[in-house]
């Protein structure tokens, strides 16, 4: 039924929505759909980026003009729907600058390679090592000399869940 140009008993009552308050509708172009929709449900946002590079030797004069804003998922996740990330325990990639607590990135779209550092399920197990590939031998190398190379034969359960494509720690 229509009142006074407005259709009544439309929509949920207001103040009963997830923040206790009237809502809005807004109309967005079709071409910003998709990423205007990712922010909200993923709360996504955009940091600012300065394009100035910071010295790691001799100080340089500081640059106070904010050049760009960063998306962090933009710069880290090329394949959203196949990225996950994971913890790291242990110290066994610790010369690839992956540390004990340190939270893995890693994209199940890529294809493992020789020399890339994958996600592997070994015998149930999860791991992080580096993949050789010589020939017909597979192995996952350790990045620490403490721990010994691990050659995959065909009774073992192996498999790789993914390529780690960045590590993220604290400083």
């Amino acid at each position: 039924m229509i009142k006074g140009g407005k259709r009544s008993g439309a929509g949920r009552p207001v103040g009963s929505g997830k923040f206790g308050e009237p809502t809005k509708a807004i109309r967005v172009p079709m071409s910003e759909f998709e990423t205007i929709q990712r922010c909200i449900q993923n709360q996504f946002y955009r940091l600012p980026f300065y394009t100035h590079t910071v010295s790691a030797g001799f100080p340089s004069p500081a640059e106070d003009d904010k050049e760009d804003r960063l998306d962090l998922n933009e710069l880290l996740i090329k394949h959203p729907s196949s990225t996950f990330f994971l913890r790291v325990s242990g110290s066994s990639m610790i010369k690839a600058g992956i540390h004990h607590q340190d939270i893995l990135i890693v994209d199940r779209s890529l294809e493992p390679a020789h020399g890339k550092i994958v996600i592997a399920s070994l015998n149930g197990e999860l791991t992080v090592k580096r993949l050789e590939c010589n020939g017909k031998q597979v192995t996952l190398v350790a990045e620490n000399e403490a721990y010994a190379p691990i050659d995959i034969t065909e009774e073992m359960d192996f498999r790789i869940w993914g390529v780690v494509t960045n590590v993220i720690h604290a400083v």
